[in-house]
């Protein structure tokens, strides 16, 4: 029996909907993560310039399909966090909808790569992990790579919620629940994932255990600036 025009439509209408859902799916999705907060979650932080890329076959899913990689062949001008050895190819997925990330590959570009290890010098990176471009950091983020995000590593960097306070309830809902935290409030209050908490400010620990924000470029002393005035 031929197929109705109403039916072909349904047909068409529901595949639309499948293909919509399947992209959606796919998608790549992340978490604001403070510049910090990512050091601490990485394996390896590098300063790297990208010189070259190929792609690369890593076998098959289990449907049969070919899984691709790009290789990204780099050279290590500083390890900030990592193996005892110089990390030589960056691997990625090829497409930003799976969280593959795109590098400048000429060789004029220095970056601030955070990424998991693999063996044999390699690093693996996505569009979750913290990479920026060394230019537009700040100093203070360039001091603290050093030292001090890593004194903060027992520290828990807590995000505000992205919906206006004003929103929730009379007064502002954002604080923290326990002493080693440091409320981050850079989305809410500035309207920016970067803003001058991730640009200047480290969440460090006190003598006491408790955690707090610090900024400056000399080592912390006893500076600490309160979680409800970051």
């Amino acid at each position: 029996m031929p197929f109705s025009g109403s039916g072909v439509l349904c047909t068409v209408l529901v595949l639309a909907l499948w293909r919509a859902e399947e992209q959606r799916a796919e998608a790549c999705s992340c978490a604001p993560v403070h510049p910090q907060q990512a050091f601490c979650n990485a394996d390896v932080v590098i300063r790297a310039k990208v010189v070259g890329e190929s792609e690369l076959d890593s076998g098959n899913d289990v449907y049969g399909n070919p899984i691709k990689r790009i290789q990204y062949d780099i050279k290590q001008i500083k390890m900030f966090k990592g193996p005892d050895q110089d990390i030589e190819a960056i691997f990625t997925a090829p497409v930003s909808a799976v969280c593959g990330v795109t590098l400048d590959t000429s060789g004029k570009k220095e970056y601030l790569i955070s990424g998991k290890s693999e063996a044999g010098g390699r690093m693996h990176v996505t569009l979750c992990d913290y990479i920026m471009p060394w230019d537009s950091m700040s100093p203070t983020q360039k001091k603290s790579l050093s030292q001090r995000y890593q004194m903060g590593c027992e520290c828990k960097i807590v995000r505000c919620p992205t919906l206006p306070c004003e929103m929730r309830c009379p007064t502002l809902p954002c604080e923290i629940s326990a002493p080693e935290e440091c409320l981050w409030t850079d989305l809410i209050i500035e309207k920016l994932v970067y803003g001058r908490q991730a640009n200047h400010y480290a969440c460090v620990k006190r003598a006491d255990g408790s955690c707090s924000w610090y900024r400056g470029i000399t080592p912390p002393k006893k500076e600490f600036l309160d979680t409800e005035d970051p």
